[in-house]
């Protein structure tokens, strides 16, 4: 997954300073995916109503969608409400996409809350999940860059509430975080 780190630090990097000056927190993300690509971010109630959304099993949301025709990123809007550093990560995985795996002609991706339990045999099946994993590690260092991770736990780490804190400061899940620190630190 250091391919997709690099890349994500190259579409951070590319960011003009009006935008994100590399340092301050949280990263925008919604500016970024906005001004530096086009793309539109909507907070959507029924995420089943997007041209060609797949019929779902039971327990299963979309969390997030990139319409690449349109140029536009669904997210959840219950989701969004109940989690706002989820809504953050979704639109950095469907940013992931546009990145790193949006084809010619390409119209949508989707992407699944629940994966589907049942071990997976069928090779496209592996590759789509392979291809979630990378927009899930793109958007861990697209969200919490490992040179703003380091800075901040260096910081932090002796604090009671460390994790609370970089939490707040990246506006991250408490999930994401903890897996984001394993990964960097």
């Amino acid at each position: 997954m250091e391919g997709i780190e690099q890349q994500a630090e190259t579409v951070l990097a590319a960011v003009p300073d009006w935008i994100w000056n590399g340092e301050e927190l949280p990263v925008p993300v919604e500016n970024i995916a906005d001004s530096c690509f086009g793309l539109l971010i909507r907070d959507v109630e029924d995420m089943t109503s997007a041209p060609g959304a797949p019929e779902l099993r039971d327990g299963q949301s979309l969390s997030g969608l990139l319409l690449a025709g349109p140029g536009e990123i669904w997210v959840n809007a219950e989701e969004a409400r109940q989690w706002p550093g989820r809504r953050r990560f979704t639109i950095g995985h469907e940013l992931g996409h546009w990145v790193m795996h949006r084809e010619p002609g390409q119209q949508s991706l989707f992407c699944r809350h629940a994966e589907v339990e049942e071990q997976e045999t069928d090779p496209e099946q592996d590759r789509a999940s392979e291809i979630e994993r990378e927009a899930n590690a793109f958007a861990a260092a697209f969200t919490m860059p490992p040179h703003l991770i380091r800075k901040y736990y260096e910081r932090l780490r002796h604090e009671p509430d460390c994790h609370a804190r970089l939490c707040k400061l990246f506006n991250s899940s408490g999930a994401a975080m903890g897996h984001r620190l394993h990964a960097v630190i």
